[in-house]
């Protein structure tokens, strides 16, 4: 991971964001962490939406928990 103090992350931004394409970048302010940076070229905004939405994981993850019927039963149940 790069890291970078927020000084030299505001003097050369395009630079840290090419680099945050290929790895996550660590901003850090009086030498503690503050942001991190990660690249989303190639996603588009629904995409990134969903990664970055808590609820969305919760809802997905509550979904994972419930208990789940085979395939079969859940098409004869909507014909």
């Amino acid at each position: 991971m790069k890291t970078g103090s927020l000084r030299e992350v505001k003097e050369q931004l395009s630079n840290f964001i090419a680099k945050s394409q290929k790895e996550a970048v660590l901003i850090t302010k009086h030498g503690k962490p503050t942001a991190l940076v990660m690249g989303i070229e190639g996603h588009d905004m629904e995409d990134v939406f969903y990664m970055t939405n808590p609820q969305f994981w919760k809802m997905i993850k509550s979904r994972r928990e419930q208990k789940s019927i085979p395939w079969r039963k859940a098409k004869r149940q909507l014909s």
